[in-house]
């Protein structure tokens, strides 16, 4: 049976975090803030099984780049307590495999979140097989 959990957060500045930051994290790679000049290094994370970029058709391309997409974003957005991103974090069903689970996830952003004009940054990790969840980055205002 599966196991519901969700956790659903704000990334934001005023509370000390980095979209870019978050973003490193989710992807367990390395990533340079222009806005605060750090360089965010997760690539030795461990349980990175899946990634992904989705944008909707108007936003620029060279957002597939998730140092570009989150230091556009971080540009933008100037204030000290700035909301920079959403972030959620969501229990898979571990009754389905890996690549079903990559089909849900790809089918619910694009259907829920890009097709209102968000861009979203996502990654399914899953260390020991038995605890599969994925991350959800998306941009607040609808990006364009």
């Amino acid at each position: 049976m599966a196991i519901y959990h969700l956790e659903a957060k704000v990334v934001s500045r005023g509370a000390g975090r980095s979209a870019v930051a978050a973003s490193a994290y989710l992807s367990c790679s390395r990533l340079y803030n222009d806005y605060d000049g750090i360089q965010h290094d997760y690539t030795k994370k461990q349980g990175l099984v899946w990634q992904g970029v989705f944008l909707p058709e108007y936003a620029p391309q060279e957002w597939q780049s998730r140092e570009k997409l989150w230091n556009a974003v971080e540009e933008v957005e100037t204030a000290k307590d700035s909301r920079l991103a959403r972030e959620f974090i969501v229990a898979l069903p571990i009754e389905l495999n890996r690549e079903e689970q990559i089909e849900l996830l790809q089918e619910f952003i694009r259907e829920q979140f890009v097709s209102d004009g968000m861009c979203a940054d996502a990654a399914i990790h899953d260390t020991d097989g038995h605890n599969p969840h994925a991350h959800i980055l998306l941009t607040v205002p609808p990006a364009g």
